[in-house]
């Protein structure tokens, strides 16, 4: 891994920049110091003492964000051991991490990981022990007691029980907070439409996030539990995998956010050899076509999409990393190529609430990765990328 120090210049010359809010592509140098991009401007002249990389005339666009992410999960399900030693799951959310920032993903959003490992893993980051992408976190999660997540959130009951396990979760170190709205397609007994959850226990979980300042996003298959989210103030809904028009309208009015997984659907090579048990390929590949037309809705609707895989992102899937495959998934929804990339960027930004990431412009976070062509001609072109810095630091190089 190449180091730069935090106070040195570097400048990235002879860069196509991408506007990821326009689409527009420029010829620019970018000069980067103490973690965030200084400038973006052709006319950059470079210091003595600076650090010059040519970039060779590489597509130079904003390091992608990943936010529905479990650095911690286990396959197949089945091998998953709620007691699990902590010191192996910090381990495995360490490995995954890596694979996450070397495919492009230099921020993840958590939500709900065991033994709050990415926590651990964010401290051991910002303490220079290792490195990681930058790490938005959900702790936990809290689910009511034997409800979907069973054995590794947070579990409770009643308004009260969910006060104190989301105060618990942010005491921790939680950025946010996840709940559970209904069953989902990892459980053979759970359905998607069945509701876990009270509405006073949603309003409870809200009422904490909002007193800190935060929010709440909420794993979710049906509309009806959606609409008693909106109405209790969820911020964000996982999943969607029956979403209808009138739902998905209310959504976008409410201004909230929809993060798709349709990965989740898509993926049966990969669950194959990842050992997933027959009936759970099964039963995620018949709720394929309803998830896919869910999305639909949401696009025709104007609701805001961001990328997410509940598949860790940095996993390969028909030859690129799963976090590229979901915007090709959402493209057949019905983005454009600047939309699929947009979920990962600017609208993954607003979700987090760090309008310094997701773009680069002077004053963000030197968050960058290069491709050597435009993606927005081939958004396969991301599989493809070979130069990777995060926050100034350049963890990836394979420039020719």
């Amino acid at each position: 891994m190449a180091d730069n120090a935090d106070n040195t210049v570097t400048v990235l010359e002879n860069c196509r920049v991408l506007d990821v809010e326009t689409g527009d592509l420029s010829d620019a140098a970018i000069a980067v110091a103490n973690g965030e991009i200084v400038s973006v401007d052709n006319g950059i002249k470079a210091t003595r003492d600076a650090t010059v990389i040519d970039m060779q005339g590489a597509c130079v666009l904003p390091g992608l964000i990943s936010c529905h992410t479990h650095l911690t999960i286990v396959f197949p399900f089945s091998l998953s051991d709620p007691e699990e030693n902590p010191a192996m799951t910090a381990y495995r959310a360490y490995r995954r991490g890596q694979d996450a920032l070397n495919a492009g993903i230099t921020t993840v959003r958590t939500v709900g990981e065991l033994n709050r490992a990415d926590i651990a893993l964010r401290k051991s980051i910002a303490a220079g022990w290792v490195t990681g992408p930058r790490i938005f976190s959900a702790g936990l999660g809290v689910s009511v007691t034997g409800g979907h997540g069973h054995g590794f959130t947070a579990e409770a009951d009643g308004a009260d029980g969910f006060r104190r396990a989301c105060r618990r979760d942010l005491l921790a170190g939680a950025n946010h907070i996840k709940i559970f709205l209904t069953g989902g397609i990892a459980h053979e007994n759970e359905t998607l439409e069945e509701s876990q959850m009270a509405d006073d226990e949603i309003r409870a979980a809200v009422e904490v996030a909002r007193s800190k300042g935060t929010y709440v996003c909420a794993h979710v298959g049906d509309s009806e539990p959606i609409m008693k989210g909106l109405e209790a103030g969820v911020r964000c809904f996982e999943h969607t995998y029956n979403l209808d028009a009138a739902t998905a309208a209310a959504i976008r009015e409410s201004g909230g956010f929809v993060v798709p997984t349709l990965a989740v659907t898509r993926s049966k090579d990969w669950m194959r050899r990842h050992g997933f048990e027959t009936w759970t390929i099964c039963k995620a590949a018949a709720a394929g076509s309803d998830h896919l037309e869910s999305i639909r809705n949401a696009v025709k609707a104007g609701v805001t999409l961001v990328n997410g895989t509940d598949i860790p992102p940095g996993d390969t899937d028909d030859g690129a990393p799963v976090a590229i495959r979901e915007m090709e998934h959402c493209m057949e929804a019905g983005l454009s190529p600047l939309q699929a990339l947009q979920t990962a960027t600017t609208n993954a930004a607003r979700l987090i609430n760090r309008r310094d990431l997701g773009v680069v412009k002077a004053g963000c976070k030197a968050d960058l990765i290069a491709t050597q062509d435009n993606p927005l001609d081939d958004i396969r072109q991301l599989a493809e990328t070979f130069f990777v810095m995060q926050e100034g630091r350049v963890v990836r190089d394979d420039r020719r």
